[in-house]
């Protein structure tokens, strides 16, 4: 979900031109990467309670809840880090396909398929900081078993209730799935 408006910001980022606004925006995207998940989680909380100004959604305690929060999380990081990628190539690649006569649009494309391996490795960045997070999970989606629960969430539970072993064998779990996701996309990915 993040990438959906992470990367065309990105794009519009890199192909506004050096101004102010511009670099203001990228360092504000580069100072919200450090905010805590748990200000993220009680700010989306606040908006989606009862008595928040979008509680009338009852999101709240949904995976909808989840995924929104996290895709909120990673935005920030994914703006910051494609922004950074598209900069290193916008130069060459968008001024030669302007000078060929192309529009906006197709030359924002050109430069989108030149960084192709750098947008699919700001995506997986995205992926796994969300698929690590606990925070929000836990608060936008309270824990709640065979609904929200999520791995995170269970090893936490698992810690809590002293079962050592089967948060371990949940660890290992997760990470075995990051693992393989990463790989996979990288391979398969790459041949494109």
């Amino acid at each position: 979900m993040a990438s959906a408006w992470s990367i065309p910001l990105a794009v519009r980022l890199v192909i506004g031109g050096e101004s102010r606004a511009r670099r203001l925006a990228l360092d504000l995207m580069n100072s919200l990467t450090s905010v805590p998940t748990v200000v993220i989680g009680l700010v989306m909380y606040l908006l989606l309670s009862r008595s928040g100004p979008l509680g009338f959604l009852h999101l709240l305690y949904t995976p909808v809840a989840i995924a929104l929060g996290q895709a909120i999380l990673v935005t920030p990081l994914m703006i910051s880090t494609a922004a950074a990628a598209l900069s290193g190539i916008h130069e060459g690649v968008w001024e030669m396909a302007m000078a060929l006569g192309a529009t906006e649009r197709q030359a924002a494309g050109v430069m989108l398929r030149e960084a192709l391996p750098s947008i699919l490795t700001v995506v997986l960045l995205g992926f796994n900081r969300a698929l690590g997070e606990l925070g929000i999970a836990l608060m936008l989606g309270g824990n709640v078993r065979g609904f929200t629960r999520v791995m995170t969430t269970a090893i936490a539970l698992e810690v809590s209730r002293g079962e050592f072993e089967l948060a371990l064998s949940l660890s290992g779990v997760l990470l075995s799935l990051a693992i393989v996701v990463n790989m996979a996309v990288r391979r398969f990915g790459g041949r494109g």
